[in-house]
């Protein structure tokens, strides 16, 4: 997509989807623009490295923006996770029948549980369809910037010519440019590339190994599942090398960059949110345990074992003296 006469991500379907987005784009390039600014104003030279702490920063304000939204989605997906027991058993009642008023009935059986519990089946698919567009449009802008710097697409926002040669100029200490993809780049700049293009496989499968060894619960693990997630795990990276030599460097800093973001995320999920079942969330059981007995030895409160000690020695002395003799129930007179 670099050094070719059109860009080719403003043609055919890719054209029609970037200009939808084009208020996106138009957003991102001012951020960039502005923090780009203020690195020059701290001091920094207008070309070189101030412009990579641009991506990277424009980077840290999406995900902050997006976090919101992933948190809610995790909320919703393990809410509907605890509901799993309640929606099997409603399946269950209505299994084999398949005619229009028993389809109703499970189909209000189902929303009342929803709603009940403040449930909303969607909202763990809001924040994708958001999270995709954004970091689209990223990809997008950072692609079209050397062709407004030739002058072979129109300026985009705060990127003018002038701008866009700015950030075209731009390189690391001098061995790779951030137009450079590992084709072009001279022999260091080869190994820079391929450097960033091995943090962000490594970032990749290190997401999907977390996710795959730790938080997936074990119930849900059969052989068909084990092998998907296996081939997963190394089909991803893999294509990640080829797409990666093909990026210019700039593409490769806001990409490995939002790789270590969502490396972060999973870290953060797996450990304060991880699936039921699973043994993050068995280690989470304990650690949780452990917080609390502390909680309570710091405020002078018998532990949980304690506590569960003198209940049950209460049960016992209850038994003891009342004896085991079942009561029973008094059978209340029909009105006349």
């Amino acid at each position: 997509m670099i050094n070719q006469n059109q860009f080719l991500l403003d043609s055919g379907f890719w054209g029609f989807l970037y200009k939808i987005l084009t208020p996106v784009e138009w957003l991102q390039t001012w951020i960039m623009k502005i923090v780009h600014d203020f690195f020059v104003m701290l001091g920094m030279s207008p070309v070189g490295v101030s412009w990579i702490l641009a991506i990277i920063i424009l980077v840290l304000v999406v995900q902050a923006c997006i976090f919101p939204l992933f948190y809610k989605q995790i909320k919703s997906m393990r809410k509907m996770q605890a509901l799993a027991p309640k929606m099997q058993r409603i399946q269950n009642k209505y299994k084999g029948k398949t005619d229009q008023a028993s389809k109703e009935a499970m189909s209000r059986e189902t929303m009342k549980l929803y709603q009940d519990n403040n449930v909303n089946p969607a909202g763990s698919c809001l924040p994708m369809l958001i999270q995709g567009p954004v970091f689209m449009s990223m990809f997008y802008t950072l692609s079209a910037i050397p062709y407004i710097a030739n002058g072979k697409r129109d300026p985009l926002g705060a990127f003018d010519v002038a701008t866009a040669k700015q950030f075209t100029q731009t390189d690391v200490f001098g061995i790779v440019s951030v137009t450079d993809n590992f084709t072009r780049a001279a022999t260091a700049g080869k190994v820079v590339i391929g450097v960033f293009v091995f943090l962000m496989c490594f970032c990749l499968w290190l997401m999907q190994y977390i996710n795959m060894k730790r938080n997936m619960a074990a119930a849900s693990m059969n052989k068909q599942t084990e092998t998907m997630q296996k081939a997963m795990l190394w089909l991803f990276p893999v294509m990640y090398i080829f797409s990666g030599v093909a990026m210019p460097f700039a593409v490769l800093v806001y990409w490995l960059t939002n790789n270590v973001c969502n490396l972060c995320r999973t870290l953060w999920q797996v450990y304060a949110f991880p699936t039921p079942g699973s043994p993050a969330a068995a280690d989470k059981e304990k650690r949780d345990h452990r917080n609390e007995n502390a909680r309570r030895a710091k405020a002078g409160l018998p532990s949980l074992e304690e506590e569960a000690l003198a209940k049950a020695k209460e049960e016992a002395e209850r038994k003891a003296t009342q004896g085991y003799q079942r009561q029973q129930p008094v059978r209340k007179r029909k009105k006349k």
